[in-house]
């Protein structure tokens, strides 16, 4: 996504050890020819490398709401957005449950205050009956982002005290520590405005999105069920029309 809307959204201050930046060799044939043949010779062809315009998404929601704002005021119903993207975090893990590039799908609301909290709230238990549906052991738990550095502390704790975000956590296997799959975030007004995301009253828009962890949820699968999927409850496999 664009380097240049991310920065604006703010992510740099939030997570800034977690971003991923697109580098390219630039210049004349000549000096990029250059650095890449110093990798023959034993050299670092990478001290060439330079930023591009372009980052790799830490959530899929992010390029959605400078695309909203150009569209103008958000209409009296709000909008509501489905968007999946390939995402990136650089949070080396050995953990399987944890990886630096995976696949996200949210639904993103823009709206008044009202109907951001009403989406939200409404999501949460069908969040859960769709664990349900699936058979997976889970609960919802106030959570925080994982805000970077001492400031970072605060902001977490700020968070939980408001409320803004939950997780859906299952755990992978009995007497495990709970993952979380699924997600519940308020952002108040803070993306309405960044991108002048107004309403037809003139207000601030206030946002939210519901984050799923696809990979996740394939690992929690095959971690309750099994890997003999034909083994799985029939319930699940109709659910997942397998």
């Amino acid at each position: 996504m664009s380097r240049a809307q991310l920065e604006k959204s703010g992510y740099l201050k939030s997570f800034p050890n977690l971003l991923g930046c697109v580098c390219t060799l630039h210049g004349t044939e000549t000096a990029i020819r250059t650095a890449a043949d110093a990798h023959e010779s034993g050299g670092d062809w990478t001290a060439a490398l330079r930023a591009s315009d372009l980052v790799l998404s830490p959530a899929a929601c992010y390029p959605v709401y400078p695309l909203a704002a150009q569209r103008g005021p958000v209409r009296e119903a709000g909008c509501s957005y489905d968007v999946s993207a390939d995402c990136f975090r650089r949070e080396p893990s050995r953990e399987l449950h944890r990886l630096q590039s995976f696949r996200m799908r949210e639904f993103v609301r823009i709206g008044s205050a009202q109907q951001i909290t009403g989406f939200r709230d409404r999501w949460m238990p069908r969040a859960q009956r769709l664990a349900e549906t699936l058979q997976l052991p889970h609960r919802i738990e106030v959570a925080s982002d994982p805000f970077f550095g001492r400031v970072g502390q605060v902001m977490a704790v700020s968070q939980r005290q408001q409320s803004l975000k939950f997780e859906l956590l299952i755990p992978f296997a009995p007497g495990a520590s709970p993952v979380a799959c699924m997600s519940f975030n308020y952002h108040r007004d803070h993306f309405g405005l960044t991108w002048g995301l107004q309403l037809s009253s003139g207000e601030v828009a206030h946002t939210a999105c519901v984050a799923f962890g696809m990979d996740r949820l394939a690992v929690a699968l095959f971690c309750v069920h099994g890997l003999d999927v034909p083994a799985w409850p029939a319930p699940v496999r109709q659910a997942l029309a397998l």
